[in-house]
């Protein structure tokens, strides 16, 4: 899964239902052209389309792209390598994607706790 220590570089994800390919892009760290490489390398990533072929991607795509990049550019699997790891992690996934978001929204109620505070 995405360690977090790496997350700390990116953004933290906004509380959206959708995402443009640009927001993707800047919340990741990752070129648009490369995030529609990946889709065609990954089969976890399905981003909804709708009029022109827009892609929007919702808050588990990104957290996978985040997971994928890691793989690729932390831990410096080749696309081959991290396609297999993701395939072999499938069943332990979907678990540790919840916790994952579970700690992101737990970080973000913190800091809006912080602003009411204030």
């Amino acid at each position: 899964m995405l360690d977090p220590g790496n997350d700390k570089e990116l953004p933290p994800i906004p509380a959206k239902r959708y995402f443009t390919i640009g927001e993707v892009s800047e919340l990741c760290g990752v070129k648009p052209h490369v995030l529609r490489y990946w889709e065609q390398e990954f089969d976890q990533l399905k981003p909804v389309k709708r009029r022109g072929n827009r892609r929007y991607y919702q808050r588990g795509d990104v957290i996978m792209i985040r997971q994928i990049r890691n793989l690729l550019y932390e831990q410096g699997f080749t696309i081959s390598g991290a396609r297999q790891k993701l395939e072999g992690e499938h069943a332990s996934d979907d678990f540790d994607r919840s916790q994952q978001i579970i700690r992101q929204v737990r970080t973000e109620l913190e800091e809006v706790l912080q602003v009411l505070k204030r």
